[in-house]
């Protein structure tokens, strides 16, 4: 069997593994598996580890604490299970870069995309280890104190979570894969983190619910449609997350050539 196969193979084990630990749907395992399989054939098994540390360490940190995290579900546009959208936020950039590698080669898209998963992991961190945090979070550039869950809010827990995550994928990339040192590129998965944080507070739009009074990602709560609040209406969680890992690549591209 050629490589490609393995990597579709593997990819769909991994994808099957994620939809029966409720970490994925249907739609987010299809997405997971073209993903991968794109992955694997612009940077090989180097980058099929690259991608599963991403995907593995995410998914292990999404089942802590989940009934206190079930809680700030109703302020979240979308619930536990991973969708389509939502992968193809984290992985359409690696998997962009993966393709660009095969057809044309050079070794700056390695060091591209590991900074791509970096960014991707450093969000995911700071989300589902920083709303663990026994302190309110605080909305930036303010720091003034604001509920749980709120877009563009953030933890001392979660900002270390945050550097960890981009430092660990940048650690296996350099492990793997023939990249730059290993704190070049998590500086810059975190860079992206950061980007994330501010177009979260700034530009993602927010909506009330007119029966319970609160401040949500959703355009339907307790059965109402929701009135919208702040920001722009496209600019939803998947989108802010898609523009975050272009900042981080787009950054290093020009300050680390």
């Amino acid at each position: 069997m050629s490589d490609e196969w393995w990597y579709i193979a593997v990819s769909a084990l991994a994808a099957g593994g994620g939809w029966l630990l409720r970490s994925l749907s249907i739609s987010g395992a299809a997405a997971a598996v073209v993903i991968g399989a794109a992955v694997g054939c612009g940077f090989s098994w180097g980058g099929i580890w690259v991608l599963g540390c991403f995907f593995v360490s995410s998914s292990f940190f999404s089942h802590i604490g989940k009934q206190r995290k079930a809680k700030l579900s109703e302020k979240l546009a979308k619930g536990g299970r991973r969708d389509a959208i939502q992968v193809l936020a984290n992985g359409g950039v690696p998997a962009v870069l993966a393709l660009l590698a095969a057809v044309r080669p050079d070794p700056i898209w390695d060091d591209l995309f590991v900074v791509a998963v970096a960014a991707a992991n450093a969000d995911t961190w700071a989300s589902e280890i920083g709303s663990l945090s026994p302190w309110p979070p605080r909305v930036w550039p303010s720091f003034r104190p604001v509920e749980a869950g709120t877009s563009g809010a953030v933890t001392l827990l979660g900002t270390a979570a945050s550097f960890a995550g981009a430092l660990f994928i940048a650690a296996v990339g350099v492990f793997f894969l023939d990249v730059r040192p290993v704190f070049t590129l998590a500086f810059f998965g975190w860079l992206g983190s950061w980007f994330d944080t501010w177009l979260g507070a700034a530009w993602q739009a927010a909506y009330r619910c007119p029966a319970c009074g609160a401040t949500t990602e959703r355009k339907r709560h307790c059965g109402q449609a929701t009135i919208h609040m702040k920001g722009w209406r496209w600019l939803d969680n998947d989108a802010v997350n898609v523009l975050s890992v272009i900042f981080a690549v787009l950054a290093a591209f020009v300050l680390a050539r």
